[in-house]
């Protein structure tokens, strides 16, 4: 969503989550598992292994398994002009609907506990912007086009809250700080990226030119 809001490479956007995705497979569980460790709460191996199968590894397969029949009965130049074109709505569309769900169950729990919810926003939202920034400046200094350099930038920020809030949920239950937790990153993370987007859009001109998108 963030590389096409922000007028990048959908072709590198595409790869780069992909890839990002089978990173997430493999390390998702052990990092999950070392973080419990430090904190010293046990570790729930059982549910934390089902939940990547069912929130990480089902969507990859489906997404791989679909994307061949596609290409197969309609060809690979429709699934890229039409059927992409078509999904990127659909993407924002679920996006705001999972935040409104989201806020439904916990929007009286953030209201009433202003103080928690700033302390959890703070480290969000300078990890967010320190990712970003170091992303986007090596991609200045390794001379990509702005094309590369955005989605780059924006992928390393962003944050897999959905399957953050889908494992919270399944292993500390809905009521829960952790689930909490992941809502405010949500509550963060949106206003957070559509800010990045625009400054992304506005510093066009710090990279080489190819086709240059312009700002709304």
């Amino acid at each position: 969503v963030w590389g096409y809001l922000a007028r990048g490479n959908d072709g590198l956007t595409l790869v780069m989550v992909a890839i990002n995705s089978l990173t997430m497979l493999v390390l998702y569980g052990v990092l999950g598992g070392f973080l419990l460790g430090v904190g010293k709460l046990p570790v729930p191996w059982q549910a934390l292994l089902l939940s990547i199968a069912i929130y990480v590894a089902l969507p990859l397969v489906a997404g791989y398994l679909s994307r061949r029949w596609i290409i197969k009965a309609k060809g690979e130049q429709w699934f890229k002009e039409k059927f992409l074109h078509v999904l990127t709505p659909i993407t924002i569309i679920a996006l705001l609907t999972t935040l409104v769900l989201l806020f439904s169950f916990k929007g009286e729990t953030i209201l009433n506990n202003p103080l928690t919810i700033l302390w959890i926003a703070i480290p969000l939202f300078i990890q967010t912007n320190l990712i970003f920034w170091l992303g986007y400046w090596w991609a200045r200094l390794l001379k990509l086009s702005y094309e590369d350099a955005a989605p780059a930038a924006m992928i390393g920020a962003s944050n897999h809250f959905e399957v953050a809030i889908a494992t919270a949920t399944m292993l500390f239950g809905l009521s829960s700080g952790a689930a909490l937790a992941t809502v405010v990153g949500v509550l963060i993370e949106v206003p957070v990226m559509l800010m990045l987007v625009k400054i992304c859009l506005r510093t066009q001109d710090w990279f080489r030119p190819t086709t240059v998108a312009q700002a709304a």
